[in-house]
């Protein structure tokens, strides 16, 4: 199988994320570190099974992954690395709208300059 691109990366990070659920979850496991379905169930306000649900989702867009079993325990953990394609992402159009902001403030003080009074006085 080959890795998605950075663009679909993305979509699926952001995708992930739409749903405060699994945002919940993500900071659950941030804070926390590595836990179980039925160690997030008992964190949060939902049935393992949602918990179950969601972690799928997060773990098809590359945010978590689940760890080596030890016994029945079988923990999921973030994986910081797949969030990456959407930051630059998000990078890339910060950088748009700064060189934009940045040309509309040029083009202001353009204007600004032209329309200035003259010091002298008739």
């Amino acid at each position: 199988m080959q890795p998605p691109d950075s663009e679909e990366q993305a979509v699926a990070v952001f995708t992930a994320l739409t749903d405060p659920t699994r945002r919940a979850l993500l900071e659950e496991l941030a804070r926390d570190g590595p836990a179980t379905v039925t160690d997030l169930a008992r964190r949060l306000p939902i049935s393992r099974q949602a918990v179950a649900k969601h972690l799928g989702q997060l773990a098809e867009a590359g945010l978590i992954s689940s760890g080596e079993p030890t016994g029945r325990r079988h923990p999921y953990r973030l994986e910081p690395a797949a969030i990456r394609p959407a930051q630059v992402w998000l990078a890339r159009l910060a950088n748009r709208w700064d060189d934009r902001l940045t040309a509309l403030e040029h083009a202001l003080d353009a204007d600004t300059d032209k329309e200035s009074p003259n010091d002298e006085q008739p």
